[in-house]
Order: structure tokens, then sequence, then C-alpha cells
């Protein structure tokens, strides 16, 4: 059975490892004590296992039955959850991550979290994303309504699925978020679930001719302006190393590319680069949807791969929701080989074998 709801850290989901806990830092963003403290609290709740994930999440892996409430009261107590499931539930909000005080993704980011009360009651996946850096970065996120900049230089909001937008005045911006959340809600969106899957025609206020400015690249690993991009490699990374990161930084941030920016400049070894551009979920048996491993055979078939490589342990495709170079679906304990396609897709060959897939690329 593939879900179709996202967990949260008041509706945490039950995996092979045990609980699933979502943490959403405010503004994408933790400090150094927020971040010291989150891997305190995974450590001594979960399995110390902490992924990153496409929205700019964390996930707290293996957390215990009997240890959930006090996980909980760690993270509220750290203002990286709110005790209110209702507050918490609405921060599905994706920041461009390398913004600055007081720029326009700050600013905007800001007040939606002074303004979530005014959104309505969205589906669980629904999310904003905050983009307004000097282009949009993140085009291949996932979000429902997006705050980006035009190509003239000023901003627009458009609906996802949308090819262009509409103008927005400095400080309405929220306004409009909320407004076109609320014609969602209105027209029957939540049935669909995804603004992009909702085949109701935009308010004429809302449906716009103005392209966004071309997209730039996310950051690459290595030296930034704001400290370091460390790469995650499958977007993993343990407590402890969560922590020795934190230690030497003033905040650690929160990217959807599998990447850290550490407000710090530092020395980290980085995963080899072809595991770089592979996203693998964490597949059998610590996934109960999931009815193959995953990342042992991204770990091999990675370096043999062009492009982007996907490895999804089931037809859901939680590691990568866009098309890959090269994309394989495990189904009934074999894989499904489809090429420029997203997990699930109908496959060029169906029923392989782990080692039929590694001759197939060269990598047996």
């Amino acid at each position: 059975m593939v879900r179709g709801w996202c967990p949260t850290a008041h509706r945490p989901m039950a995996a092979g490892d045990g609980l699933l806990v979502r943490v959403r830092p405010r503004l994408a963003r933790m400090t150094r004590a927020q971040a010291i403290g989150l891997s305190e609290a995974a450590a001594e709740h979960g399995n110390g296992a902490i992924d990153v994930t496409n929205r700019a999440n964390l996930q707290i892996r293996g957390v215990r039955d009997d240890r959930w409430a006090a996980l909980i009261a760690d993270l509220c107590a750290l203002d990286l959850v709110d005790a209110d499931p209702a507050s918490e539930t609405r921060r599905a909000v994706i920041v461009a991550p390398d913004w600055h005080d007081g720029d326009d993704t700050h600013r905007i980011a800001v007040e939606l979290a002074q303004r979530l009360a005014d959104l309505p009651e969205l589906p669980g996946k629904f999310g904003v994303a905050i983009d307004a850096g000097a282009a949009p970065v993140l085009g291949d996120a996932p979000a429902d309504i997006r705050i980006e900049r035009a190509a003239a230089g000023g901003l627009i909001l458009r609906a996802d699925g949308r090819a262009w937008g509409v103008p927005l005045a400095v400080g309405a911006e929220i306004d409009a978020v909320v407004a076109l959340a609320r014609w969602f809600v209105g027209t029957g969106g939540s049935a669909a679930g995804r603004m992009a899957r909702h085949a109701v025609t935009l308010p004429a206020w809302a449906d716009g001719v103005i392209p966004a400015a071309p997209s730039r690249p996310a950051p690459a690993t290595g030296p930034h302006a704001q400290g370091t991009v460390v790469g995650l490699a499958f977007g993993r990374i343990e407590a402890p190393g969560l922590a020795k990161l934190a230690m030497a930084a003033r905040g650690v941030r929160v990217t959807p590319w599998r990447r850290l920016i550490v407000e710090g400049k530092i020395d980290t070894g980085q995963p080899a680069s072809a595991l770089l551009r592979a996203d693998a979920c964490v597949g059998a048996p610590a996934c109960p949807q999931a009815s193959v491993a995953t990342r042992p055979l991204a770990v091999r078939l990675a370096p043999h791969v062009d492009g982007r490589l996907h490895v999804s342990g089931c037809a859901k495709g939680c590691a990568r929701a866009q098309a890959a170079d090269v994309v394989l679906t495990g189904r009934d304990g074999r894989f499904d080989l489809a090429f420029a396609a997203r997990a699930g897709a109908p496959p060029a060959v169906s029923g392989l074998a782990p080692v039929q897939i590694l001759a197939r690329f060269g990598a047996d």
C-alpha cells in the first residue's frame, strides 16, 4: 500500500525502524543551540539517524513509541515544533535558504509565519515557496503557491503548474497567498490535493502572464557566501555529525537539495560526487512500503550513471518528486527500470534483480 500523506511532528509515521518524526525549522534555519539540541534529542529518543528531505525538512528516525511524547516536548522547548498541532501543520513553507536578514525572502517569510492562522485548512502536502532572491532557486522543490522573482525584477505570485504569475505589490504578498489558498479550498481543490492537479481556471486576479526570472542553480558543495555547503549522501546525517557541524557554526540552514548550509568556514569530507547525483529513499527493511533495499544498490550504481539516478523502494518516490535520467522503482522484490522518468513511471524493462541492473550498467 502506498500512502499519500507526509509525517509531521504531531502525526508521526510508523516505519520499519520506528516512528518517523518530521521537523520544520523556521526560515529553514537552526541556531547552533537548536541544531545541537535536535541532535541530542534524535540520539536520546530515536536511533540517531536524521534525514534532510526535498521539502527542506528534517526527519528524526527510529523514534520509540514510548519516547515520542518526550521528543516532542524537547523539540517544542527548542522552538523547532509548535506545541499546537494545528499551528504546526500550517508551517508547510519552503524558504530559499540563502536569505539575508531584511531581504525580500526573509521579510515575506517572517510575515507569513505571523499570519499562518489566516490560511484555510489545506491538504497535508500543500505548501508555499518563498523564493524571492535574485532569481528563483526552488523550482524543483515541491510547493503549490510560489512567490518568485520576475524576469523584469519585481515579484510575482504563481500557482504551481501554471507557467506565469501576477505582479505583487510590496507588502501585499501574504494577502495574495492567503487569497489564493482560500480560492483553492473554496473551489474544491482539497479533493485534488495539490495545486497542479486542480483543473479549475484560476480567478482573473491570479491568472497572469508574467514569467519568472530564469532559474539559478542550487549552491554547490564547498565555500559559500554564508559559510560552507555540506553535501549529504541520500540526505542522511547521524546525530553526532550534525552536532559537530553545529558546534563549529553560528547556525545551520536546511535546503531541499540534501545539503546543509553551515554558517561558518569549515573543513569537511564530502561524499563522492556521484552519490550527490543520486537519490534513494531508505528502502527495505526500514520502510514497510518498500519491497527492495535501495541504498546499497545506489552506492554501487551511481558512479556508472551519467546524470541523475533515483532508486525508489516503491512507486511513491519519496526521495525525488521530479524525473531522473535513470529511475529504478521497487516492485514485488525486484526493480522496474525507466529513463527520463519519475518513480512508478511505465518501465522500459521490468522485474530486474540488482545483479542484472549492475551488469546492464557495467557495474558488476
